[in-house]
């Protein structure tokens, strides 16, 4: 993210039209390591819905992960964006016209829409009227109209509705978690995915119309021993139908229906397939392109609605980060495994967009190693783990890497950080433990109440198996992650003091009761739904699951970085813990930075793993001694 900017305006060209291009060259003696971050990539391309060869990307080929336009007709890119700290997350208007970006300042993800002609001009405030606030969802309609969702710290979550020439209005209000999930293909309903029950990982869907009127509402959560979530998939592409492709876990996992929320019908899909499934539709309405997740893997399957028929689509092995059908009937996607670098390829067999190119740049990236899948038994079911690891025997230095989310999962996909450890002799074990998703909705809903306690369990488990398995070398065990995997990186250091070698925690909640305070209120609502109330309700748990409460007991060495802006894991927070380890005079190496949670800026990501490493090297040579 970054501050506000105008763009360059530049024409459509057979290349890339960008400002000065400050990204390294490509040398001989740059490691594969830093290659594969510095490689350019692109992610799966959007198209316009009533002008399908107009095109919207992200690409890093400057250095930065910024905005391209795309006009397939002609083959031209424009850069869209350009701002320092860079721009990810546009939208495509339905006709094609206009590309719609979120403006924040420096990654505190608080701001404004902003939107830029698709063949370039000034960029201008999208939705005049409406103050900064966190993004809660955004649709446009063929007719004009916007729906846009925010949130702030002190007005809770809302929904306002703007037309062309008239002032945004207010349609929907509440305290707690709320978003805008759809618009219909004629504008006349509106989907808002909220958590008025107060429990913020099962989200009901209500229906209302453009003035706010209900029309409709779907609430798993209420009537039943067990709460359910609900997720909007998307309206029918086909004016005048009601129905909604909804995302509902009442057989214990993701998988789609229909619901007509006019009508109130619901059609259950015949897919038997284990794992996750979540759908899209293809753009004449008659079937819907369902992407299954099972064991750290994906495929594609096309339903057709006539016949109740799902029919496999040829993908590779590995994992689908993202697709869209197109007019033709055929499927873009995103695809990658641990050992081949991303690429958008098509169903019919082609490669869709190479990324674009610089003079003297880099090619395609490195491949690095495949995963194996581990099974363990832990205390609360078998926990899937994936493994890397370099040539030669082992017990190799491990290193634990730590997903975050925590309602996310690692897959077999390529990652350019545990490649780079592998490249430095590092055998890596991601384990998705419980509170993951992929594996069903009791595994993810396990989390709550001991919260980072119970996934440092299954940690634990998988560690035994890797030091026993004789994969990892019990004295050189590093345990890292970023977010979330950072949080639980500083728990697992203070609540099992004597199982590693070296911890490394990247914009970690550190102090559970100050970042509580001090986070975006999305999180707040998230937190009392994990911990089951805020910190004055409730402070055992919070006291319980803070790595704060654990810092004294810490005896290893601890790398942490931070974004100064971090909305999500703010800096005073980690300020704190970081002051009480150094009141210790305990080894600590704190490195800041000027954005938010995460950095899109490569030189930035390159920056860090090289500290990260350079801190592990010199920490692991001095090993068997530890700190008291």
């Amino acid at each position: 993210m970054g501050s506000m900017t105008e763009s360059n305006g530049a024409k459509l060209t057979t290349g890339v039209a960008t400002g000065e291009d400050t990204a390294p060259r490509a040398t001989a003696t740059m490691p594969d390591w830093e290659k594969r971050f510095r490689a350019p990539r692109v992610g799966l391309p959007q198209w316009a819905e009533d002008a399908p060869d107009h095109s919207l990307f992200t690409s890093n080929v400057t250095g930065t992960y910024e905005l391209y336009a795309w006009d397939r007709a002609t083959g031209g890119k424009r850069q869209a964006t350009d701002r320092p700290n860079g721009t990810t997350g546009g939208v495509l208007s339905p006709d094609g016209e206009w590309i719609w970006w979120f403006a924040d300042k420096d990654g505190d993800e608080f701001g404004v829409w902003m939107r830029q002609p698709f063949r370039g001009g000034a960029d201008e405030t999208a939705v005049p009227g409406l103050a900064p606030s966190y993004p809660a969802g955004l649709a446009l309609g063929r007719d004009g109209t916007v729906v846009v969702g925010r949130s702030t710290d002190d007005g809770g979550s809302t929904v306002h509705v703007a037309r062309a020439g008239a002032e945004p209005v207010e349609i929907y209000r509440h305290e707690e978690s709320a978003g805008v999930g759809g618009l219909s293909h004629d504008s006349t309903l509106i989907a808002i995915e909220h958590t008025e029950h107060g429990d913020a990982m099962h989200s009901a869907i209500r229906i209302v119309r453009a003035d706010g009127t209900v029309v409709a509402d779907l609430d798993d959560t209420v009537g039943g021993t067990e709460e359910l979530g609900l997720a909007v998939m998307g309206f029918a592409p086909v004016d005048g139908d009601s129905r909604l492709l909804v995302g509902h876990q009442r057989r214990g996992r993701w998988e789609p229906m229909l619901w007509d929320a006019v009508t109130g019908e619901e059609t259950p899909l015949a897919l038997d397939l284990p794992g996750d499934l979540h759908a899209d539709w293809y753009p004449d309405g008659s079937a819907l392109l369902v992407e299954h997740s099972y064991q750290a893997r994906s495929e594609l399957w096309r339903y057709d609605l006539a016949d109740a028929r799902p029919v496999r689509l040829d993908t590779p092995e590995g994992t689908v980060s993202g697709a869209l059908p197109r007019p033709d009937g055929t499927v873009e996607f995103l695809w990658s495994s641990a050992a081949t670098p991303p690429a958008v390829r098509s169903t019919s067999g082609q490669l869709v967009l190479e990324p674009p190119t610089v003079p003297d740049g880099f090619g395609r990236a490195p491949d690095s190693v495949p995963v194996t899948d581990v099974w363990v038994e832990g205390p609360g079911g078998t926990v899937h783990a994936l493994v890397q690891k370099p040539e030669g025997e082992g017990p190799f230095p491990t290193v634990f890497d730590i997903h975050g989310g925590p309602t996310w999962h690692d897959s077999d996909e390529f990652a350019a950080g545990p490649a780079a450890w592998v490249d430095h002799g590092f055998a890596v074990v991601r384990v998705n433990y419980r509170g993951s998703t992929g594996y069903g909705r009791a595994w993810t809903d396990a989390l709550k109440h001991r919260v980072g306690l119970i996934e440092l369990e299954d940690i634990a488990a998988v560690r035994e198996w890797a030091v026993a398995s004789g994969l990892a070398d019990p004295e050189r065990l590093v345990l890292t992650g970023g977010s979330w995997g950072g949080y639980l990186t500083l728990l697992g250091l203070g609540t099992q003091p004597d199982a590693w070698a070296l911890g490394l925690a990247a914009v970690p909640v550190a102090d559970y009761v100050t970042a509580y305070h001090d986070e975006m209120e999305a999180l707040k609502a998230l937190d009392r739904t994990l911990l089951g109330g805020t910190p004055e309700e409730v402070p055992e748990r919070y006291a319980a699951s803070s790595p704060l409460t654990y810092v004294d007991d810490v005896r290893v060495p601890v790398f942490v970085s931070a974004g100064m802006n971090d909305p999500r894991c703010p800096i005073r927070q980690i300020e704190n813990y970081v002051d009480r380890l150094t009141e210790r005079g305990h080894p600590l190496e704190v490195y800041r930075y000027d954005a938010g949670h995460g950095s899109l800026v490569v030189d930035e990501r390159v920056k860090q793993l090289r500290l990260e490493i350079a801190f592990v090297e010199r920490h692991l040579a001095r090993r068997p001694d530890r700190q008291g």
